[in-house]
């Protein structure tokens, strides 16, 4: 089932999401719903607080790779994405990072906006799949720049918030007179 967007700035996403605790028919259902709503929406990513739901879940189809390894990035169609090749993460934590890289980042809940932001270049991630299996992923990639972006949906935060004061003032004059007008 396809599922409202919450769109910034809705206070929603603001709240840090809690632990998941019971792996059951319910977690289930949220994760397809996510998958369902991140795909209508060409989304490469999706946070369970995107929908309205305060837990820490997380969702992101990743990107097929061309015969020289690179991802298809901005360029690919979500939708050509097979739904094995989505990652599913419960209760995420970041146990190591390391390097800088700029990647320019949007979202579903801040749609039309796109912004060079920078984050680790390196993650290594605890997890767990939608059975309760622990999982640990390491990742030095987009696929690192795309669960660092979800996680901090997961902590209550959105990527304009990593923005330079001046960017980000310009962005907040904007977004208010697209939603004065109507645009969003």
């Amino acid at each position: 089932m396809i599922r409202e967007i919450v769109v910034y700035p809705d206070k929603r996403l603001k709240l840090i999401s809690q632990e998941v605790k019971d792996f059951d028919g319910g977690l289930c259902d949220l994760l397809d719903d996510m998958y369902d709503t991140m795909i209508a929406r060409n989304g490469v990513g999706l946070a369970a607080i995107q929908v309205g739901v305060d837990l820490r879940v997380l969702i992101i189809n990743i990107p097929l790779e061309d015969e020289d390894g690179e991802n298809y990035g901005e360029e690919r169609n979500p939708n050509d994405q097979p739904k094995d090749n989505t990652l599913e993460m419960i209760n995420p934590i970041v146990t190591h990072k390391e390097g800088h890289e700029k990647f320019q980042e949007g979202c579903l809940s801040i749609p039309g906006v796109y912004e060079d932001i920078e984050r680790a270049k390196y993650v290594k991630v605890d997890y767990y799949d939608r059975k309760g299996n622990k999982q640990t992923l390491e990742n030095s990639s987009f696929l690192a720049i795309a669960i660092q972006h979800e996680i901090d949906h997961l902590d209550g935060k959105v990527f304009i918030e990593k923005l330079s004061y001046i960017k980000r003032k310009k962005f907040e004059k904007e977004w208010k007179r697209k939603q004065k007008e109507g645009l969003i």
